[in-house]
């Protein structure tokens, strides 16, 4: 009598399945860029339930940012990181630059390291004020960005670290491609199931 692995083999043998081609691992595995990188990096943000909103200024974005803010308090936006911080407050957007670990983060406002257009990206890490932080804990996170901080490819944003830090890299580098997700129950996709439920990027 055989043995039900023997039956199953078997049975495999006489699919007659064909061998698959040898896959070409000279292949680039990405596709190639030909459009601006801003219009690149909205398209894949967006493929994963990212919203990108491009502006032709800086006014325009921080205008546009305020209009966004206007059904939260003060308290529920924080914004640790000086530079970002000090343009919020020239465009008289109220915020805190603290929050209890304890109590619910609405919204973080941060700055990044930079935009990967390949992947649609957000690259972040630990070395930014507020630090791991504000990246995990609010159910909202908007990051502000120029145009400056597009790279084309993940390689490119990796040495874009390395030619900033040195040796003394960040003890955390992280990308970020769109809200927090996880399909671990009954493959039910569920967002923000491990950090922010919102991920908007504002360029310009």
């Amino acid at each position: 009598m055989k043995s039900a692995r023997q039956e199953i083999l078997d049975k495999l043998k006489k699919l007659n399945t064909p061998v698959p081609e040898k896959p070409d691992f000279g292949e680039p595995v990405f596709f190639e860029i030909k459009d601006p990188f801003e219009l690149v990096f909205k398209k894949r943000l967006e493929e994963v339930n990212g919203v990108v909103r491009l502006f032709a200024s800086e006014e325009q974005l921080f205008e546009a940012l305020k209009m966004f803010f206007r059904n939260f308090k003060r308290e529920e936006i924080v914004c640790s990181e000086n530079a970002l911080a000090k343009q919020m407050e020239n465009y008289q957007i109220e915020y805190t630059d603290h929050f209890s670990a304890a109590k619910k983060l609405p919204v973080a406002v941060t700055g990044c390291e930079c935009l990967v257009a390949q992947t649609g990206s957000v690259m972040v890490s630990s070395q930014q004020l507020g630090g791991r932080q504000q990246i995990g804990f609010p159910e909202i996170h908007v990051v502000i960005a120029s145009k400056n901080n597009l790279v084309k490819t993940l390689e490119d944003g990796y040495r874009l670290i390395q030619d900033k830090y040195g040796k003394k890299l960040p003890s955390q580098i992280t990308l970020i491609t769109g809200p927090s997700r996880t399909a671990d129950i009954e493959k039910t996709l569920t967002l923000g199931a491990h950090g922010p439920k919102e991920l908007y990027v504002f360029l310009h």
